[in-house]
């Protein structure tokens, strides 16, 4: 992999962090910069995989940008710590989406929508002032997994039981025994549904889709 800047100091992360909690754009692109060589760390553990170095740094650097936004220096950890996480989350929901989802990436290659319908790429999210847009990207992609999931691997009760279970399709979240009451089932029947349910979805997200 190619050569990054050398990480900050702990002194000086600590100054950069505080002009970036400040707004500073400088301060917050400075933090990304200096952590790329944790990005190319994490996703090194993950060279065996379909995707190729490139891919893997693309996908990394979101997390890092997300640790940035969110990191909150009060919770007593490096934030080079708390990157590692959210670098290693993304890598993994890359590896384990749907098919359709594990095509090239590219720093210009679209990655998805804004709120205003506009294609944002990998590039306009490194320039983003705001989190949020990011974040919606990220959440949406999660919901439609999810979803798709569902409709796919379980059987008509398992989604009726989830579906009311977590409030799927607008619908309010229901606890067992308010489900068991309306399905003419036993609590623990339910529950033994929703657990066989949760580990199809899970076994799903493993496999890639």
């Amino acid at each position: 992999m190619k050569t990054f800047p050398k990480p900050l100091s702990p002194g000086e992360e600590k100054i950069w962090l505080e002009r970036c909690l400040k707004g500073d754009q400088e301060a917050r692109n400075i933090l990304i910069e200096r952590n790329m060589r944790l990005v190319a760390h994490v996703a090194k553990k993950y060279q065996n995989t379909d995707y190729d170095a490139e891919d893997l740094l693309s996908v990394g650097s979101i997390g890092l940008i997300k640790a940035v936004n969110s990191f909150h220096m009060d919770r007593g950890s490096r934030l080079a710590t708390y990157a590692a996480k959210c670098i290693e989350n993304e890598i993994l929901m890359l590896l384990r989406a749907s098919k359709k989802y594990t095509r090239e990436v590219s720093l210009y290659e679209p990655i998805g929508v804004d709120k205003d319908g506009e294609a944002v790429s990998l590039v306009d999210v490194i320039e983003m002032e705001n989190r949020e847009v990011l974040e919606d990207l990220i959440l949406d992609q999660d919901i439609k997994e999810l979803y798709e999931a569902y409709q796919s691997c379980l059987k008509e009760q398992e989604k009726e039981v989830i579906g009311m279970r977590y409030g799927l399709f607008g619908k309010q979240p229901r606890t067992q025994r308010e489900i068991a009451s309306a399905l003419g089932i036993s609590r623990s029947y339910v529950s033994r549904i929703e657990k066989k349910a949760l580990g199809k979805l899970r076994e799903k997200f493993e496999q890639g889709g």
